[in-house]
């Protein structure tokens, strides 16, 4: 990929962007507000994704750019992501959250081809914080979603558009600085440029660690300039480096996803279990080793030329295309579906689902007596989930089990996973209610057994936050 035509691209991007009447520029915050009258949640990650990379269309960018190159949309308009964060949030956070060195930020910088970290212990106070910064250290904002109600938002919306945890940093670097030395990331990443300006350069692809060199990132493929309101996107593997041009600080957030979402991470947990399968299912799988194997492979007999490394290397290849026959496939996506439900920020409801929802119930203690204790569910109460993606049936085996998102903490892993046993006879009116969204369903379409049956599971799933009502009870 050549600079020439990244800005012959960005020339058309331009145009399109001058041309377009859409509203994507506009403040974030109203932007939010009309994504939460969407009613379908997967509609609203497609919006807000929209307005992320815009105005590049979402087919043609996950079609011709998504884990391919980099790619930078320049604006020209500086408060495109205005709302976002900012310098004065950061500030606010310090003030007033536990932000712990380590855990919530560190204190980082390059000098040299030098890279340090100067994190002292305990919690991160402005005083010692914006003393670090005033002495040329970059800052580096590990976890702003659980700081940051607007963060938090807008990421629990995008985990929806990538089916993949949808994390964040915020780099503050001072003018002429350079906080970390050229790396590369196993994640996809969204680099929004909020204040000031950032220079950057990347180099090719990384295939192995041990082909990259962190002293030396060769001969740039790109080099580029982010503004306030630009956004740069690059995959996973490229190495980079940013540095702060003597003129302005910068400020950053950095919208990454899809760590640990490949064919090769399936297959960690496909073929294990697939293994374990044909050992206790297929004889071939039993039989012995060769007596003298030893004597004709491993490394030190890899050059020989030998009939019996071919006759072993052919059984090898036999018995790898018959351990597919065995694969548990499904059961292998259901476990990284339960890592996403773990690693899955809760979402943040709108006025509407909280308030038909049980965290919005109006029940509490008045006047020395509990007042407006509720209505009740019926066979009529129409209800759906509270989210497309906010709960999956899964089973170990020996049960089946619920899992879900809702009850997540802000903080990444701070809850343990949530989920709860199904009984056999309410599995597929789970699934019926799963497939029914975003239409809301009546408890008495349910298909279990009894109509006591019905709301005895609506009422379990509304007590645990995971469905609400089209009416409030």
């Amino acid at each position: 990929m050549e600079l020439q035509s990244v800005r012959s691209a960005h020339s058309n991007l331009h145009k399109d962007r001058r041309a377009s009447k859409d509203r994507y520029g506009e403040a974030l915050d109203a932007l939010l507000a009309d994504l939460a009258k969407v009613n379908n949640s997967r509609e609203r990650a497609s919006k807000l994704f929209q307005w992320l990379i815009n105005p590049i269309p979402i087919k043609a960018f996950f079609r011709e750019t998504w884990e391919k190159k980099p790619i930078l949309v320049q604006r020209r308009n500086p408060d495109f992501y205005k709302g976002l964060f900012s310098t004065a949030e950061f500030d606010r956070v310090l003030r007033e959250e536990d932000v712990q060195y380590g855990v919530n930020l560190d204190v980082t910088s390059y000098t040299n081809g030098k890279r340090e970290t100067h994190n002292p212990p305990g919690r991160a106070l402005p005083f010692t914080v914006w003393d670090f910064y005033e002495r040329g250290c970059s800052l580096r904002m590990l976890n702003p979603q659980a700081f940051s109600s607007t963060v938090w938002n807008v990421l629990s919306i995008l985990q929806e558009q990538f089916g993949s945890m949808a994390g964040a940093n915020v780099y503050l670097t001072p003018p002429g600085t350079q906080g970390f030395a050229p790396h590369y990331d196993d994640i996809e990443a969204f680099v929004v440029q909020l204040e000031g300006k950032k220079h950057w350069r990347f180099s090719f692809w990384v295939f192995s660690p041990a082909n990259f060199d962190q002293a030396d990132i060769g001969k740039p493929i790109l080099e580029v300039v982010l503004e306030a309101g630009d956004l740069l996107y690059f995959p996973r593997g490229f190495i980079h480096q940013g540095d702060c041009l003597p003129d302005a600080h910068s400020l950053h957030i950095t919208i990454s996803s899809y760590q640990k979402n490949s064919w090769g991470d399936l297959l960690e947990k496909v073929v294990p279990a697939a293994l374990e399968i044909a050992m206790e299912e297929d004889v071939e799988f039993r039989q012995g080793l060769p007596l003298d194997y030893l004597t004709f492979m491993g490394i030190q007999n890899s050059d020989k030329d030998d009939t019996r490394r071919s006759k072993f290397l052919s059984r090898i290849e036999t018995l790898m295309k018959k351990l597919v026959d065995y694969a548990p496939v499904d059961a292998a996506v259901d476990q990284k579906a339960k890592d996403f439900l773990h690693d899955c920020l809760p979402p943040v409801l709108t006025p509407e689902e909280l308030a038909s929802s049980v965290k919005g119930a109006p029940v509490r203690w008045e006047r020395g007596r509990v007042m407006d204790v509720g209505g009740c569910i019926t066979p009529q109460t129409q209800v759906r989930l509270l989210r497309a993606g906010c709960a999956r049936l899964c089973s170990d085996g020996e049960g089946v089990h619920l899992y879900y998102t809702t009850d997540n903490s802000r903080v990444y892993h701070k809850e343990e996973l949530k989920s709860f046993e199904i009984n056999p006879e309410h599995t597929e009116a789970v699934e019926f209610l799963i497939h029914s969204y975003p239409t809301f369903v009546t408890v008495g379409s349910f298909p279990c057994d009894s109509a006591g049956d019905k709301v005895v599971l609506a009422e379990l799933l509304f007590e645990r936050g995971i469905i609400h009502t089209a009416e409030l009870l």
